[in-house]
């Protein structure tokens, strides 16, 4: 329970505060954590003044020895009286202190004041420490505490801080303790400050409070409280955790020297103390890691002895540290207090606090900065704060400074475009504001602002901290609607986590229809209603869609909106019509159209209702269509049934509205012309005769058909009756004829049905000649009369039951069974089955169901479907109606419809070959039935069976289409359809179903071309692709080979359209390579593909052949490359020796350059050759360019060096500058081959036919190789007649001389000069002449690769060393004494002169050849030298 401080005597314990100057002291706030006595915890905020306080108590020994201050002045003392007495005695006290200051050598006084007596007084001062006894030490205590004083106020007045107040502690014992009140009313009325020095009038007393009172009860006991804002130490209470409440009385005197101090100020201020100090030890790694033992245990321990060492000092708090630092070992760390504390002074406590073994150095202590919370104000508006708002932030603090520091989360913050900062000083205080305009959601946190102050000492930073909050605006909108233009209701809205009432609400509407509503707000939601009518919905606009936006914004510019989509919908006036009025006959077709008034629409369906069976009708069986004004459906019925009898439902569905329309139809039976049996179907009537002609129906029917039988055209008025057969309602008519002058020709007759609504049908034509009497040599009962050789047709009936099919008799002297192409019975009701699902109202519905039967049914009559072409034919007409009809992939309808395939594949060949175009249209009917497979749950089901294996997929993204066919039972034989990435994209055919079907064994049934020997030699892939929308693309597939000796593969696709629509193989579009195992296909389209082969071999030579022609052509080429190297080399090593004349130097500038011109030609041969398989499109198309290109300078300078020649030989005294002579060659031997090869790409490359697929040269099924062919063969020509012109000529002698040299010698010069001509002016090319024909010899082939591929060779060896000159010139560059040797040949005459003078031979054969008789005289020097190099250089080009 509350202690009771009430009793008769009393202890009054006050404060005086002293100034000897009255100044103005700063203020530091802090934060003070304390013990109460009775174990609670407080926590407040005050304030205290930075001065250096000194304090003296007066304190009696113990309180009955005071008792006789009391007593003297019990009762009749006035207020006035005690107060100035009171007054007197501080300033009594205040003189004592100033003498113990001053140094006095009594420590204990005794004052007297009339009858007040003072009992020994004992000062103490107040330190951080405690009260301590101030002692008397002498003169030098004196002189020290004056030291002390003056040191105290020179820093008072360097540092400017506030001046020395020295607070003292009085006393004061009194029996009567109603004095107390008497004498606190009169303190409080004092005004302060109160001078007690005249002599300095700056010595004055600030104030006196109350702190200690202490009462003395009856019983003998004391308790002593403490007044208003103070509060007992902890060594004052006997239970230092009391609570704070507590803490204000105690029952016992407290020891001397102890009274109630006061609580600090609630000031709001908290002060971190940013300081380090040193340890003098070697810094260890482990202290940057925070989580390491090391780093804990240092943590711990500094921490300890930091709060033991500090918490002597009032206000501290906490002290924390934050980081180690390299340097010896640096530690950081921060103290925190309530107030400004003298850290400096607790340094000595710390080091003593902590451990030995860490070395801490006590003079490294360092304040590095304070920073003071909460003496400057943070406001942050708007509250609460949305994304896009501008938010304002704005600090005011004491502080002087303009130096701000704004900062988010520790990170600082810089203008901006969006942040601004704004600081001033005014009045006595610093704002600074930040504003940031359109805050983003990440900007939420905690906010800073930095008040900076530095002086000589330390850094002051005065510190607010702020938290803001971004929020989204979350809007909640209601979903989107459908509104029915009726006339009702509907409600939009929108709603907030928060109150509506912080924004401004705004409905914004945008469509085709513009309706506006009522908005209704709540606490936390708008409502939008909306009402529309159906003026104000026109039907070309029901559908159409009203975007209401509910945009939420704030003052501050936050903005936030939600779309709420409305359709409005008008409700549609829907009309059925129908073109057959209501009722039709039976096989019929008519079609009924929907049309509605409203444009608008998401689905229409269609129903038939019979009695209470309703049949939804297939899609696939209308079309529906937008319209101007509105939209109609159309629903075609090709052949009506009885399943088509009832009303008609249509309906159009707008969202969740729905309009209709119905409409009655009334089939009326009627036989459909394959089902009215014919009897006989062809037949031969005896002339004169009679004979009868039947037609019968199924029986059953409830329809009285009218029948009448036309013959000839004609109508017969002769109707013999109707009757019951079996299952068959028979209409018969007897025919009779007597005249017989028609006898042999052909008629016909047939049946016409006609029902009760006019509805008509006519039968079959039934075949009838007439036969005269005598030429009869068949007559049965059964199947009537004929002549030998006659052919009669009977219709498939047996018992009570008809098939489809019919009997041929062929007349022999007897009846005889010719063909019997009647089904059997389960493949004749299979058929049936299928003319009746496709034309009935839901097929789609069906299909699988029948594909069931189908498949069981086929499986069950395979034998007699293998041993009748009229069961397989039925079979592949049922496969390819129901082809057509779309059906969900699922694994057992798929499998059943390939099993019908599989089973059917199986069939003998020749069954198949009665069957007309059966296997075209069974790939046909595949090929339909995967196109139609509509994808269950994105995927189509793989299906593999012994002959057949289907696979598919749906493009969800963009990926390669690479599906593998493995048919175990045929070793392995396989297949691969790849359509990459690329292609996939550039044929758009993502979201597309892509659907592959492999075949293994119908090269069987397939038509082979019996005029070539080509051969199925893989399996047969199909594939087909069905896309919204689709882009031309390349598709890849390989095919192993069946029989790997037949080569020359050819990929082909199965072209529906050849042979009159029966089909055959094409190879347009696609491309193939043969590799060893297996034949690669790039085709363009989709169909079903395979790959040809003949047995033959590449043009009918055999593989090992070619590949000894490969093994010439590298080498021939490899040495050629070497021998024109060469070329190159000895042309450089003699080109001034062998080009001093004019025309041998166009000789070696012709040779030199068909030199080079072939090395680059065959360079890049081998390269293409090579690197054939691994380059790419653009690469291939470049170096197939510059082959072209170089053979062609190769040919073009072999046509420059032969005009050359020509030109020599026949206009021997005509000159033509070397200058024009080497620019009209290289105009030819460049400029045309860059024109010709230039073209040829130009036009070529852009519609992809520049070169071949698989080898990087010219193409020879597009006929660009012509671009090389047409002029290398032209100039080989040319070339040809040149050679035969030259090689006549050289023989002839001259007239006058016949020089026995000359003719022992023609033999060689023909030689030689053929030996020089012919690979010089390419004259080998011409045996490529004979490769080009089809079925040319082998040797042709040998020959023509080993001329051209030598062809550098023999350029080298007859070009080029066969030359005399060139090789004197060989032997000069190689001689060690060539000046001696040229000497000795330059005296020489005789036969070894050389070819080039004058008097040579062939310089006569030449005269002789160009009309001159004898020797060629001259009459000047000048002519005759003109003369001779003339003759001799026409020569010089061949040798």
């Amino acid at each position: 329970m509350p202690l009771s401080c009430q009793g008769e005597e009393s202890l009054l314990l006050a404060f005086l505060r002293i100034q000897p100057e009255i100044l103005t002291g700063q203020c530091r706030p802090f934060e003070f954590h304390s013990q109460s006595c009775f174990g609670g915890t407080s926590s407040y905020r005050a304030a205290t003044k930075a001065s250096h306080t000194a304090r003296a108590v007066q304190t009696p020994s113990d309180l009955p020895r005071r008792a006789a201050f009391g007593e003297s002045w019990s009762g009749s003392t006035s207020t006035e009286h005690w107060g100035k007495m009171l007054f007197w005695m501080v300033a009594l006290s205040f003189c004592i202190l100033l003498q113990i200051v001053e140094g006095s050598s009594h420590g204990l006084w005794d004052f007297h004041s009339g009858s007040f007596v003072h009992s020994p007084a004992t000062f103490l001062t107040e330190t951080q420490g405690g009260l301590h006894r101030l002692p008397d030490h002498g003169g030098r205590e004196k002189a020290t505490r004056e030291r002390d004083w003056h040191r105290q106020k020179r820093q008072a007045l360097l540092l400017g801080a506030s001046p020395v107040e020295n607070t003292i502690a009085v006393e004061i014992h009194f029996v009567d303790s109603s004095l107390q009140d008497i004498i606190k009313s009169y303190l409080n009325n004092l005004s302060f400050p109160l001078s007690i020095n005249a002599s300095d009038p700056t010595e004055s007393i600030s104030g006196i409070e109350v702190t200690t009172v202490c009462n003395s009860t009856v019983s003998n006991s004391t308790h002593c409280y403490c007044e208003d804002g103070y509060r007992w130490p902890d060594e004052a209470c006997t239970n230092p955790a009391a609570p704070e409440e507590h803490r204000n009385c105690i029952a016992q005197l407290p020891s001397q020297g102890i009274y109630c101090k006061q609580l600090p100020e609630d000031t709001g201020e908290i002060y971190r103390i940013n300081m380090y100090v040193r340890l003098n030890i070697p810094f260890q790694e482990a202290l940057k890691n925070p989580s390491s033992n090391l780093y804990l245990q240092y943590k711990s321990d500094l921490e300890h002895a930091f709060t033991v060492g500090y918490k002597i000092l009032q206000g501290f708090i906490r002290a924390i540290v934050t980081k180690f630092r390299n340097g010896s070992t640096v530690v950081d760390y921060v103290v925190t207090s309530a107030r400004p504390i003298p850290v400096e002074n607790a340094s000595e406590n710390v080091d003593a606090a902590l451990n030995s073994s860490y070395h801490l150095e006590p003079t490294s202590f360092r304040t590095t900065s304070v920073e003071i919370i909460g003496g400057t104000n943070i406001s942050i508006s708007p509250k609460p704060i949305f994304k896009g708002d501008t938010v304002t932030m704005k600090c005011e603090s004491r502080s002087k400074s303009i130096t701000v520091t704004w900062a988010n989360s520790g990170r600082p913050i810089s203008e901006s475009r969006r942040h601004s900062i704004t600081s001033a000083h005014a009045d006595g205080k610093s704002t600074s504001t930040l504003k940031i305009r359109n805050i983003l959601l990440n900007e939420s946190g905690e906010y800073s602002c930095a008040f900076t102050e530095q002086n000589s000492l330390t850094t002051l930073v005065h510190l607010a901290e702020g938290n803001i909050n971004v929020s989204l605006i979350q809007i909640v909108a209601s979903d989107n609607i459908e509104m029915v233009c009726n006339g009702e209701k509907r409600e939009l809205s929108c709603c907030v986590d928060t109150e509506m009432s912080f924004f401004d609400v705004h409905w914004k509407l945008n469509g085709a229809i513009n309706i506006s509503g009522t908005n209704i707000s709540t606490f936390n939601c708008s409502q939008y209603v909306l009402q529309a009518n159906e003026s104000q919905c026109p039907a070309d606009k029901s559908g159409t869609r009203t975007t209401y936006t509910c945009e939420l914004s704030t003052a501050d510019g936050a903005r936030q909106s939600k779309d709420i989509t409305v359709e409005y919908l008008r409700e549609a006036k829907v009309t059925l019509m129908s073109s057959a009025n209501g009722q039709i006959s039976e096989g019929g077709n008519f079609s009924m159209t929907c049309h509605s008034d409203v444009s608008n629409y998401n689905k229409v369906t269609w129903k038939i209702q019979n009695g209470i069976l309703v049949t939804d009708i297939d899609s696939m069986l209308y079309t529906t269509t937008k319209a101007r004004n509105g939209a109609e459906s159309v629903l075609n019925i090709r052949r009506a049934s009885q399943n088509w009898t009832g009303t008609y439902t249509c309906t159009f569905f707008q969202g969740s509205l729905n309009s209709s329309a119905q409409l009655a139809m009334q089939v009326h039976p009627l036989p459909l012309k394959q089902d009215i049996v014919r009897d006989p179907i062809e037949a031969i009537i005896l002339c004169p005769g009679s004979q009868m002609l039947k037609c019968c129906i199924a029986a059953g029917g409830t329809e009285n058909y009218n029948v009448t039988f036309v013959v000839d055209k004609r109508l017969s008025s002769i109707q013999n009756g109707k009757r019951q057969e079996g299952n068959f309602i028979c209409y018969t008519e007897t025919l009779r004829y007597n005249d017989c002058g028609n006898a042999g020709q052909d008629f016909s007759a047939s049946c016409e049905f006609r029902n009760t609504i006019g509805g008509l049908v006519q039968s079959s034509p039934i075949s009838l000649k007439l036969a005269p009497k005598k030429t009869v040599t068949c007559n049965s009962s059964d199947i009537g009369i004929g002549e030998t050789g006659a052919e009669v047709v009977k219709p498939c009936l047996g018992g009570n039951s008809s098939v489809r099919g019919n009997i041929t008799y062929r007349c022999d002297h007897t009846w005889v069974r010719a063909q019997n192409s009647c089904l059997s019975v389960p493949v004749n009701d299979l058929l049936l089955g299928a003319e009746s699902l496709v034309f009935s109202p839901a097929p789609v519905q069906v299909l699988p169901t029948y594909l069931k039967n189908l498949s069981s049914t086929v499986k069950t009559e395979q034998k007699d479907i293998s041993s009748s072409s009229a069961n397989l034919e039925a079979v592949v007409g049922i496969l390819n109606m129901i082809s057509v009809i779309p059906v969900e992939a699922e694994n057992e309808t798929v499998a059943n419809f390939l099993s019908t395939v599989d089973t059917v594949i199986s069939t003998p060949t020749d069954t198949w070959n009665s069957v007309t175009n059966g296997s075209s249209q069974l790939l046909d009917s595949v090929e339909r039935f995967s196109n139609s497979l509509i994808a269950v749950n994105n995927a189509i089901p793989s299906v593999s069976l012994e002959n057949i294996q289907l696979q598919g997929i749906v493009m969800a993204n963009v990926s390669d289409y690479n599906k593998n066919f493995i048919f175990s039972s045929l070793s392995n034989l396989n297949g691969n359809v790849l359509i990459d990435e690329m292609e996939i994209e550039r044929g758009k055919l993502f979201q597309s179903t892509i659907v592959s079907v492999a075949y293994s064994n119908l090269s069987r049934i397939i038509p082979q071309d019996h005029q070539s020997k080509e051969l199925i030699n893989g399996l047969v892939i199909s594939t087909v692709v069905k896309a919204n929308q689709s882009e031309p693309f390349r598709i890849q597939m390989t095919f192993a080979k069946i029989n790997k000796s037949l080569i020359n593969p050819r990929c082909v696709f199965w072209n529906f359209s050849f042979s009159g629509d029966q089909g055959g193989w094409d190879n347009t579009g696609c491309e193939s390579k043969n590799n060893e195992e297996s034949v690669s296909c790039t085709c363009s389209h989709l169909t079903s593909f395979s790959v040809l082969m003949s047995p033959a071999g590449r043009e009918n030579h055999a593989e090992s052949q070619w590949q000894a022609l490969s093994y010439i052509t590298y080498i021939g080429l490899g040495i050629s490359i070497l021998s024109l190297v060469a070329c190159v080399v000895i042309e450089a090593l003699i080109w001034k020796s062998v080009t001093k004349t004019r025309i041998s130097y166009m000789r070696h500038i012709c040779i030199l350059n068909i030199v080079v011109s072939l090395l680059m030609a065959n360079i890049w041969f081998i390269v293409i050759a090579v690197k054939e398989d691994k380059m790419e499109k653009k690469i291939c198309a470049a170096a197939a360019f510059f082959t072209h290109f170089f053979y062609l300078c190769a040919f073009f300078w072999m046509l420059s060096l032969s005009l050359m020649l020509f030109y020599h030989l026949v206009f021997i005294l005509h000159n033509i500058s070397r200058t024009t002579m080497k620019a009209g060659a290289f105009c030819l031997g460049y400029g045309c081959p860059l024109v010709i090869s230039t073209i040829t790409i130009a036009v070529t490359l852009p519609q992809d036919s520049y070169t071949k697929k698989d080898v990087c040269f010219l193409s020879w099924d597009k006929y660009t190789l012509l671009a090389l062919v047409v002029p290398a063969l032209t100039i080989v020509a040319i070339n040809a007649v040149i050679t035969i012109v030259v090689i006549a000529k050289i023989p002839i002698r001259s007239i006058g001389e016949r020089s026995r040299n000359d003719e022992r010698s023609s033999l060689y010069r023909i030689t030689k000069s053929f030996s020089v001509l012919t690979p010089l002016l390419g004259l080998t090319w011409g045996f490529g002449l004979a490769t080009i024909f089809e079925g040319s010899s082998i040797v042709f082939h040998i020959l023509f690769n080993f001329l051209n591929a030598f062809q550098g060779l023999f350029i080298l060896l007859f070009g080029i060393l066969w030359d005399r000159k060139v090789r004197e010139a060989l032997l000069d560059k190689c001689s060690v004494s060539r000046w001696s040797s040229q000497t000795s040949k330059s005296s020489m005459q005789g036969p070894s002169a050389p070819m080039l003078s004058i008097s040579s031979p062939f310089s006569r054969a030449l005269n002789n050849l160009f009309g001159k008789a004898g020797k060629y005289q001259v009459s000047t020097t000048e002519s005759a030298s003109s003369s001779s190099e003339n003759t001799s250089n026409a020569y010089s080009l061949l040798t």
